[in-house]
């Protein structure tokens, strides 16, 4: 019988002291322009009929997925959230555009946790509509785009090295809203997946689901670190009330060796939680903001 993913992240045991949940996509790689801007936003444009709006698209998707408090969010959410400013932004109504009508979408992410394709091509056979159809086949397209164009990306500097020396004294995951098919395949790709213990992607539900299951309660709270370069990934540290390392947006190396060469001990030596995790965070928060820049 195949295993739930809620059920294989609770069957963890830790086998060390500490746990870190590490995002993939614009934390441990340089990937998240040219997913977005290579491979979500043009198929985006194709299968939602969006070509006479297509450079306000391009706006939007950028801000709601790589400039702003909702970098790397769910796909399925970033496209709710792309269609609302479009349907708001003055050009288009002058455009007379047509976008999707996409309640049916959002009923679907309301109530489901495990946003990603297995559970949407079920949701395809209840309710028999073709905004769901539709939403699923751009989806795959997505998919199929990135698994032919991305491919060749190195981690960030600091990155093999961090894990190297975190693996030692923590248990860890990945934990992210990628598709887990990519997330192995980038992880593989760089020899890095012996470092973590399982590779949770958005199957596994959201990212605080992830940390709740995974290792709350079984380790005690500020030995569990979350790592991640965007507001979601705080999110599901202080939800869980656990401990988070910000990898900045823009300067992710810089973030990447001041883990290797300073946070990492002092989350070691229980020195990290408190004013100096609070400084970080508040320089972290600075860079992205909640506002699109045409407002």
């Amino acid at each position: 019988m195949i295993k739930e993913p809620k059920e294989i992240l609770e069957e963890l045991k830790p086998e060390k002291e500490f746990f870190i949940g590490i995002d993939s996509d614009g934390c441990v790689f340089d990937t998240m322009e040219i997913k977005h801007k290579e491979c979500f936003c043009p198929n985006t444009i194709k299968h939602w009929n969006l070509q006479m709006i297509s450079k306000y698209v391009r706006e939007a998707w950028d801000y709601v997925n790589l400039y702003s408090n909702s970098r790397g969010t769910n796909r399925f959410k970033a496209l709710l959230e792309v269609v609302d400013l479009l349907r708001d932004r003055r050009e288009v109504i002058a455009r007379k555009a047509v976008l999707p009508n996409l309640e049916v979408l959002a009923d679907w992410v309301k109530k489901e946790s495990k946003l990603g394709n297995p559970e949407l091509e079920k949701y395809t056979a209840e309710v028999i509509n073709p905004i769901i159809d539709q939403t699923l086949k751009w989806s795959k397209a997505i998919n199929e785009s990135i698994a032919e164009i991305v491919y060749g990306i190195p981690p960030f500097s600091f990155v093999v090295e961090s894990l190297e020396l975190l693996s030692k004294k923590a248990d860890a995951i990945v934990v992210s809203q990628t598709p887990v098919e990519a997330l192995i395949r980038e992880w593989e790709e760089n020899d890095i997946d012996k470092y973590v213990k399982l590779i949770a992607g958005q199957e596994y539900g959201t990212k605080a689901e992830h940390i709740k299951f995974a290792a709350k309660d079984k380790y005690e709270a500020d030995k569990i670190l979350m790592i991640g370069d965007a507001p979601g990934d705080l999110n599901a540290a202080k939800s869980n009330g656990v401990l988070f390392y910000p990898v900045n947006p823009g300067h992710e190396e810089d973030s990447w060796e001041r883990f290797f060469n300073e946070a990492l001990d002092k989350f070691f030596a229980g020195s990290y939680t408190g004013e100096y995790e609070s400084e970080l965070i508040n320089a972290f928060e600075k860079y992205l903001p909640n506002t699109p820049p045409w407002k």
